[in-house]
C-alpha cells in the first residue's frame, strides 16, 4: 500500500504531459518548416496512439499536399512519431523525436531533436480547414 501511495504521489507531482496525454488528442494546425516558412500542416492526434497529418506546401498559389500516417507516443516531454504511410502507401518506418517545450490545451511548442527546429501549433476544432494557397503564398 505504501508503494502504491508513493507511486501515485510521484505521478501527481510530475509534469502535466507525464500524467496523461489526453491534451494531445485532437486537431492541431501550424505553419513553417525549416526551409519553407509558407508550409502548413493539420495534424489529427487520436487517443489510440494513431495520427494523421496533412502537409501543404504553397507554390505560386497552388497547393501541393502530402499525407502522413502512423503512431505517436509520449514519455515525459519526449514525443515519438513513427511514420508508417505516406499518401496512403506503406513506407519504411521513419521515427522522429520531438521535445515538448511548452503546451496547454490550446497551444503547443516543440523542438525536432534531429535539427533543433522549433514548431508551434494551435488546437483547432473539427470544422477547421487549411487556408487555401492563394491566401498563403
Amino acid at each position: 500500500m505504501r508503494r502504491l501511495l508513493l507511486g501515485a504521489m510521484l505521478l501527481l507531482s510530475g509534469p502535466a504531459w507525464a500524467q496523461g496525454a489526453d491534451w494531445m488528442h485532437g486537431r492541431w494546425f501550424g505553419t513553417g518548416q525549416p526551409e519553407d516558412p509558407s508550409q502548413m500542416w493539420l495534424d489529427e492526434t487520436l487517443p489510440g496512439g494513431r495520427f494523421h497529418v496533412l502537409h501543404r506546401a504553397c507554390r505560386k498559389g497552388e497547393a501541393f499536399d502530402s499525407v502522413q500516417e502512423g503512431t505517436w507516443s509520449l514519455k515525459g516531454d519526449v514525443l515519438t512519431i513513427r511514420i508508417e504511410k505516406m499518401d496512403g502507401q506503406a513506407v519504411p518506418v521513419k521515427t522522429d523525436i520531438y521535445r515538448i517545450l511548452k503546451h496547454d490545451r490550446t497551444r503547443q511548442t516543440y523542438r525536432y531533436e534531429a535539427t533543433g527546429f522549433v514548431y508551434n501549433s494551435r488546437k483547432v476544432d473539427a470544422r477547421f480547414q487549411m487556408p487555401p494557397c492563394d491566401l498563403a503564398s
